[in-house]
């Protein structure tokens, strides 16, 4: 993913920049210097026990009636044997004469059988970008998406979600399996912990192969710059033709939003080591606000389009907020 380029009359291709090289530009507090490779210096918990109390009874929410391989917690479409009534049909040869509703029968003279709904699991699918552009800003991208794919795998565990994660860069590098019940917590941070950064972008291919080898219907947490030049449609879709419930939470550095440059600088694309000279001025940084801007608004629009969820947080907000405010606003939490 390309840097900024010579001239304001040029499109302008969105990424982190990469360092200048040695004797070119100014290096000041923020600069291109110190926001790459960012995501060794920052260390303490995933979770911290002031988190902790606050997601503690949340629980994740569904648009979507969903049917699963065991009972959970999770009403289905399903029609079963459980407490609560869902509909009638009619009698059928070989049904249990213990469902027979007999107050119909002596009102209208007619047998019917009583229908449930059945209590299935939810499966919550967390996907996060572990490519070598997220390694970038303060606070590091990276470091920010393992903390939201901790908080909602917690979330998920504690209420009896099958909880799976994959992390992906040009390939779906790392998957862990299914699995449910707060025991498995330990077993989800110590697979985050071990996601390191580096390489190309392909979401296409990640959503692809996580798509096929997790065919139950689930919600799908896709997160990610979604900065990968192939674009986001034809990957999401791969989770959108299953039904799955779709949220794609768009993670940015505060210095990709506002970048923090100016003067002559070489940027080098973090991911395929191509260099850009460049002579950065305000209308240069305007026009890249502007496309910036309008790719936010295209992933957006996507989105609300086909009924999934998109929220574009940057790292500089508050992690609690993002959780407790922003996700819970946007109904991927309760």
């Amino acid at each position: 993913m390309s840097g900024l380029p010579a001239s304001a009359g040029e499109p302008v291709d969105l990424a982190a920049p990469g360092p200048p090289a040695a004797g070119t530009g100014a290096s000041a507090p923020g600069s291109p210097h110190e926001l790459v490779g960012t995501h060794a210096l920052e260390q303490g918990p995933l979770l911290d026990q002031a988190l902790l109390a606050k997601i503690a009874r949340l629980d994740v929410a569904t648009r979507k009636l969903l049917q699963g391989r065991q009972k959970g917690e999770k009403k289905s479409k399903k029609r079963g044997r459980s407490v609560e009534f869902a509909d009638h049909r009619p009698y059928a040869a070989g049904d249990d004469l213990r469902f027979l509703d007999w107050s119909i029968y002596a009102r209208l003279e007619r047998l019917m059988v009583k229908l449930f709904l059945e209590e299935e699991d939810q499966h919550l699918y967390l996907l996060v970008d572990a490519s070598a552009s997220m390694d970038y800003g303060r606070p590091n991208k990276l470091r920010y998406a393992q903390r939201a794919v901790a908080a909602l795998g917690y979330i998920g565990l504690v209420n009896q979600n099958r909880v799976a994660v994959g992390a992906f860069s040009s390939t779906l590098d790392r998957v862990l399996r299914p699995e449910r019940g707060r025991r498995n917590l330990r077993k989800l941070l110590r697979f985050l912990e071990e996601t390191t950064p580096g390489g190309a972008t392909d979401l296409g291919a990640a959503c692809r192969r996580f798509a096929l080898e997790h065919p139950k219907r689930g919600v799908v947490v896709v997160v990610s710059d979604f900065l990968d030049p192939r674009g986001h449609e034809d990957a999401l879709r791969w989770f959108l033709a299953r039904r799955m419930d779709v949220v794609c939470l768009q993670v940015l550095a505060p210095q990709e939003l506002d970048p923090p440059l100016m003067g002559d600088l070489k940027l080098v694309d973090v991911e395929d080591g191509r260099e850009t000279e460049v002579t950065i001025s305000r209308p240069l940084l305007q026009a890249y606000k502007r496309q910036l801007g309008a790719r936010l608004a295209a992933l957006r629009e996507f989105c609300h389009g086909r009924g999934a969820r998109y929220l574009c947080a940057s790292t500089a907000m508050p992690f609690d907020r993002l959780v407790v405010d922003q996700l819970r606003r946007l109904g991927v939490v309760k």
